[in-house]
C-alpha cells in the first residue's frame, strides 16, 4: 500500500476507473484527469464507446506514470457492480501484460464513488491481480490518500491473502 498522490506515483501504469466514453467516475479521478492536463484529454480520445469490462492503454499525459490503464466500469447498460469491476481490471491485467507494463499503481476502484466499499475495492484488486512469477504486470500498488485508509487495506489484504 502506499499514501500518496496517484497522479505523483511513480509506476509503469496507473488504473483509471471510467465511463464508456474513457469520461471519469468519481471524484478523485476528475482530479486525476486535471493533473494529466490537455494533452492527456486528447490522448483519451475514443471513436467508438466502450462496453463496462472492456480496459484500455493510453499515453498519461503529464502525470508521473507514462501510461494509464482505463478500465470501463460503467456503460449505459451496466451500472457499477462487483462483477463488471472484476472484468475490467482482469481486461487490464491483460492489456498491462500485452503492453509489457511491469509496476501498476491502482486505487480503490469504485470506492471514490461510493458503488464499492473499500472492502470490496481491495479484495477485487488482490483477487484479479496475476499471480505468475514472470512476465507483465509485477507488481500491484494500491494507492490511498490517507494513513488511516492505508491501515484499513492493510488489515483487508492481511486477512485475503
Amino acid at each position: 500500500m502506499i499514501v500518496d498522490d496517484l497522479g505523483l506515483t511513480q509506476a509503469d501504469a496507473i488504473v483509471r476507473p471510467a465511463d464508456e466514453t474513457l469520461g471519469p467516475v468519481g471524484p478523485g479521478i476528475s482530479r486525476l484527469d486535471e493533473q494529466a492536463g490537455p494533452r492527456f484529454a486528447e490522448q483519451k480520445r475514443l471513436a467508438t464507446p466502450l462496453k463496462a469490462g472492456a480496459a484500455v492503454v493510453t499515453g498519461s499525459g503529464d502525470l508521473a506514470a507514462p501510461f494509464v490503464l482505463h478500465i470501463v466500469i460503467r456503460d449505459p447498460d451496466a451500472k457499477v457492480n462487483r462483477e463488471v469491476v472484476r472484468r475490467a481490471l482482469v481486461s487490464a491485467w491483460q492489456r498491462a501484460s500485452d503492453w509489457e507494463l511491469g509496476i501498476v499503481a491502482a486505487p480503490l476502484i469504485a470506492a471514490d464513488s461510493g458503488e464499492l466499499s473499500a472492502e470490496e475495492a481491495a479484495t477485487l484488486l488482490a483477487e484479479t491481480f496475476p499471480a505468475h512469477p514472470q512476465g507483465c504486470p509485477t507488481a500491484l500498488h494500491i494507492v490511498v490518500e490517507r494513513d488511516t485508509d492505508r491501515e484499513l487495506l492493510d488489515a483487508i489484504v492481511r486477512r485475503i491473502a
